[in-house]
C-alpha cells in the first residue's frame, strides 16, 4: 500500500489541488464578472505582473512599494466594494452557483407571476406610467421591503397597474415580490454608484441598478418619459425591450418554460452590452 500513498502524495494531491484553486478562481470570476470589482481584479492582475517583473530584475525599490501598495490595498477593497463583497458572499450562502438549472426553490416565482408582470409593464408602457417592479431571487430584500408599506397580496396586473397610477398613495418608490405575492409597495430602493452609468438615466433606472448590484434580484423599469420598459439584472440594464423580448427574458431569467429557446433570442438582443 506504499506505493499508493507516495502516488497520492506525489501526483494525485497536487492534480486535486490545482483542480480546487482553478475551480475557486473560476467562481470569483463569475461572481465580479459584469461588477464594477472585475476591474479590481484587472488591476490586481497588472499589480502582479509588475511585482514579479521586479522581483526578476531585482528591482528592490518597486518590489517595496508594491509590497506596500498590497497591505494597503486590503483595506481600501474592503471599504470602496463592499457592496460586491457583500453581494458575492450572499450569492455564495444562498448555494445558487452549485445548483443544477431548471431546479427551482420553494417560494420561486411562477409562470401566472411573470404574466402579470408582462401584462401590467405593457399597460403602463403605453400610456406612460413610470413604475419599478423589484423581484426577489435567491437573496432575500427583507431589508428594503421594511422600507415600504406591507401588503402581502398575491400578485396580480390590476394589482401591480394601481400601485403606480400616478398621485395614489403608493406609486412612488418600488413594489417588491416575493414568490407570488407583492410582499411590499412604495419601497426606497440604493441608487447605483457607478460612474459608467449614462447620465441620462433617471432616479427609477438607477435604483433599479443599484439594486440588481447588491442582490440578485430582476427589476423591471418603466420610464414615465418614454414608455421603455427595461429590465436590471446583475448590475447590467437591458434597455427598450419589446413584450416579447420581456417575455423571454424573464422566462429565462426565472427557468420558466423553453429556456433553450429563450438563450438564443438572449443572444441575439445583444444583453450585457445594453448597459445605459
Amino acid at each position: 500500500m506504499g506505493w499508493l500513498k507516495d502516488l497520492w502524495f506525489g501526483y494525485v494531491k497536487d492534480a486535486v489541488d490545482i483542480v480546487l484553486v482553478a475551480a475557486v478562481i473560476y467562481y470569483l470570476i463569475l461572481l465580479v464578472r459584469g461588477t464594477r470589482a472585475m476591474q479590481l481584479v484587472k488591476g490586481l492582475v497588472v499589480i502582479v505582473g509588475i511585482w514579479l517583473v521586479s522581483s526578476v530584475l531585482g528591482l528592490s525599490t518597486l518590489r517595496w512599494l508594491v509590497s506596500q501598495a498590497f497591505s494597503l490595498g486590503v483595506v481600501a477593497v474592503l471599504v470602496l466594494f463592499q457592496p460586491e463583497l457583500r453581494r458575492a458572499l450572499e450569492h455564495l450562502g444562498s448555494g445558487q452557483m452549485f445548483r443544477r438549472r431548471g431546479f427551482r426553490r420553494e417560494g420561486a416565482v411562477g409562470e401566472e407571476t411573470v404574466e402579470a408582470i408582462l401584462q401590467a409593464a405593457d399597460y403602463l408602457s403605453k400610456r406612460r406610467i413610470g413604475a419599478l417592479i423589484a423581484v426577489e431571487r435567491d437573496v432575500g430584500l427583507k431589508e428594503y421591503i421594511e422600507t415600504g408599506v406591507p401588503l402581502g397580496a398575491t400578485v396580480t396586473k390590476e394589482l401591480l397597474i394601481q400601485l403606480f397610477i400616478p398621485n395614489t398613495p403608493l406609486h412612488d418608490g418600488a413594489a417588491i415580490i416575493v414568490g407570488d405575492a407583492v410582499a411590499a409597495a412604495s419601497c426606497y430602493l440604493p441608487l447605483t454608484e457607478n460612474p459608467a452609468i449614462h447620465q441620462s438615466l433617471g432616479t427609477r433606472h438607477r435604483a433599479a441598478i443599484g439594486l440588481s448590484e447588491a442582490t440578485d434580484a430582476v427589476v423591471v423599469v418603466v420610464s414615465e418619459e418614454t414608455g421603455d420598459v427595461s429590465v436590471a439584472v446583475g448590475g447590467h440594464l437591458a434597455r427598450g425591450l419589446g413584450a416579447e423580448a420581456l417575455r423571454a427574458l424573464l422566462m429565462e431569467t426565472f427557468e420558466l418554460g423553453d429556456d433553450k429557446r429563450a438563450e438564443r433570442r438572449f443572444a441575439s438582443w445583444g444583453w450585457r452590452k445594453r448597459d445605459g
